[in-house]
């Protein structure tokens, strides 16, 4: 299945990228490799996040081992990211 990216969303990896670039650098290309690993995942398993039991059709998905997690929803046609945040911030 398809997969796209809220503008929400973009800025959001935009942010979680610069951080981890300017504050752990070494750990830029693993969150990448992880990220990517998760994207993969729900664009062939679109169900397989954990249903978010506070925003009716919204799914998220942890990225093991980092502190961030991806919500999203998914329609007919795609998987659309809606926000990628750190698991200490609020959602």
């Amino acid at each position: 299945m398809r997969v796209v990216w809220t503008e929400a969303a973009l800025a959001d990896l935009e942010d979680v990228l610069a951080y981890i670039a300017e504050h752990y650098p070494s750990l830029a290309a693993p969150v990448e490799r992880r990220l990517r690993a998760v994207i993969a995942r729900i664009s062939r398993w679109p169900e397989s996040g954990r249903a978010v039991e506070e925003r009716a059709g919204v799914r998220v998905v942890p990225l093991v081992r980092f502190p961030y997690r991806l919500f999203y929803i998914v329609t007919a046609e795609r998987v659309e990211i809606l926000h990628l945040h750190h698991a200490a911030r609020d959602v």
